[in-house]
């Protein structure tokens, strides 16, 4: 997993094992607000030992988990949304450019490529970057150099958010029946891959649904008129 070096993900996965619900729940939404903003930060260390605990005791809530999550997204790629408004284009590529943005994992060639994958895709690209990784994080860039409607913004990102997250809570509740405690790091690693391929493809199938559906309609548009 590539995340900054002062995060340690064995010790956050061990943190989530040893809290209790409250700490948490106040964990998923810390670290998932974190995740979603510019700070490159992986959601498979997050939620899934979150519904791990939650298949294995009672105090955790996996619906909670996946909500809370859920919130955290859209949190932190609001911080990116309104920081894209107000500091503009050429701040944000400055950023990009510089040792801060490349220490967060973040260069021009990433924002550039976000940029496209918007101008693409449209506003449905805020729920479609959620389920594919390095455009995760980056896809409320273009969604706020844009000044994308706010009201479309928040609930394209919550429904991606949403998809994402149950997926990850799946993985965490099905290991929370199959592996100790002591293996789930090693098997959150090992699923990792998984994970991103499912995203792609989830990514990949809603293009395709939506490029098929446009198309449909196209024809009985023209025959109406």
């Amino acid at each position: 997993m590539v995340t900054l070096a002062i995060f340690n993900a064995a010790e956050i996965i061990n943190s989530f094992l040893s809290a209790d619900a409250m700490t948490v729940y106040l964990m998923v939404l810390g670290f998932m607000i974190i995740e979603s903003s510019f700070i490159p930060f992986p959601s498979e260390v997050i939620v899934p030992p979150a519904a791990y605990l939650a298949a294995t005791s009672h105090e955790v809530n996996i619906f909670a988990v996946v909500i809370i999550a859920t919130v955290g997204a859209l949190g932190g790629a609001m911080i990116n949304y309104w920081l894209s408004v107000w500091i503009g284009r050429p701040i944000v590529y400055k950023f990009a450019d510089s040792k801060f943005g490349h220490a967060c994992l973040i260069d021009r060639a990433k924002v550039e490529n976000a940029e496209r994958y918007f101008d693409r895709h449209g506003a449905i690209s805020t729920f479609i970057g959620r389920l594919i990784p390095a455009v995760r994080q980056l896809i409320s860039i273009p969604a706020g150099l844009s000044r994308m409607n706010l009201g479309k913004f928040a609930i394209f990102t919550s429904l991606g958010a949403l998809v994402w997250n149950a997926i990850l809570a799946g993985l965490g509740w099905w290991l929370g029946h199959i592996v100790s405690r002591e293996q789930l790091y090693a098997k959150v690693e090992e699923y990792n891959s998984y994970l991103t391929y499912a995203g792609i493809a989830l990514g990949v199938a809603c293009v395709i649904f939506i490029l098929w559906n446009a198309l449909r309609k196209r024809p009985d548009n023209q025959n109406k008129k």
